[in-house]
């Protein structure tokens, strides 16, 4: 009794490992595989996404909400492209001399991600709704209506990656203690991955929804001319990117969130651990899924980006072309002029007066 009322938030990470039984050794091979392996996908999730922002910042074709919240989507997969770094090289045996607050620290940039991302499809799917049931391609939110969207799914999303650094943890109560988190409850994970999978729910229900009272609205309009049909259905070519996006997103995360479920039951027969790596790798490639499903969907996105890359490159060229141009030629150089600097100066000075 004296021990589980006891608190141990000076202990390392191997202590908490030690004692919820949960394995998190890798091979050393195994490791520098999924570190490499990682790092690229990482570097595209983190370019990519940069460019799915900037691309809804600089055309202005993009400036509705829809496209806003599509923006805060890229924005909470950039967070998860940070966290993935963070955690790959934080895992394995380097993982067991965390500390309680590094440990904290990188599961909770994984949650915050999380949560952003399915607060983000949330709100998405309501714009949706929206737009659909008034027949329009974007709704009639006001810029002022989306920002604090954005602001209040962040606030959710940090109050959602902090819960368990402000309590909700087994540091003081080692028994509830977790195997594939080994300082968080497993009434936290049993609440995380139910309060996720009801999120599903709802946005699956959302989309039933608009897809059913779009079926009967078509049928309606069958007597008028193809060409006002195919007018009228102009409120459903945003949705199938969402569609996409939205089904990635529950194949990529809800074998995760069973898992997490079963862990907070201590499911003893579950093996658990055995399936982590692969989750996480689903985890991953969602966020590398993304980017590529925006820009085959939407040809304007996919336009927007190629221009992008060209005034990146043709700023790159410029600003090699200048440089050396303005690079400052060694005494050692043949400059193929015998005049001296100071003569030509005076030359070009006659000229210009002349």
């Amino acid at each position: 009794m004296a021990e589980q009322n006891t608190c141990h938030y000076n202990e390392t990470m191997k202590f908490f490992y030690n004692q919820s039984g949960g394995d998190d050794k890798w091979d050393t091979t195994q490791l520098i595989l999924v570190q490499v392996v990682g790092s690229i996908f990482c570097c595209f999730i983190l370019v990519s996404n940069v460019m799915v922002i900037a691309a809804v910042i600089t055309n202005k074709r993009f400036h509705y909400p829809f496209y806003y919240l599509l923006s805060n989507l890229a924005a909470s997969d950039f967070l998860a492209g940070i966290a993935y770094v963070y955690l790959m090289f934080n895992t394995g045996e380097v993982s067991r001399q965390l500390t309680v607050t590094g440990y904290f620290i990188r599961q909770g940039l994984l949650d915050i991600s999380l949560s952003a991302s399915l607060a983000n499809l949330l709100v998405i799917a309501l714009e949706r709704y929206i737009s659909v049931m008034s027949w329009k391609v974007h709704s009639n939110l006001t810029k002022r209506r989306v920002t604090l969207l954005i602001v209040l799914v962040w606030a959710i999303s940090i109050f959602m990656g902090a819960v368990p650094s402000l309590g909700w943890n087994c540091i003081c109560n080692l028994n509830t203690c977790s195997k594939l988190a080994p300082i968080f409850s497993r009434s936290y994970l049993i609440f995380w991955s139910v309060s996720n999978l009801v999120v599903f729910l709802i946005m699956v229900s959302i989309y039933l929804r608009i897809y059913a009272y779009v079926k009967k609205k078509t049928a309606m309009l069958m007597p008028h001319t193809s060409s006002s049909i195919n007018r009228k259905r102009t409120p459903m070519k945003l949705m199938k990117t969402v569609l996409v996006v939205l089904g990635a997103f529950v194949i990529c995360w809800t074998p995760g969130l069973v898992v997490l479920l079963m862990d907070g039951l201590n499911c003893k027969n579950c093996h658990v651990m055995k399936l982590k790596r692969w989750l996480l790798l689903l985890a991953v490639l969602n966020s590398v899924m993304n980017p590529c499903i925006y820009s085959y969907k939407d040809e304007e996105m996919w336009a927007t980006f190629k221009n992008l890359m060209r005034c990146i490159g043709n700023g790159t060229r410029r600003q090699r072309s200048i440089n050396a141009n303005s690079k400052p030629l060694s005494s050692g150089q043949d400059t193929g002029n015998s005049q001296p600097p100071s003569e030509e100066m005076k030359n070009d000075e006659g000229i210009l007066k002349n």
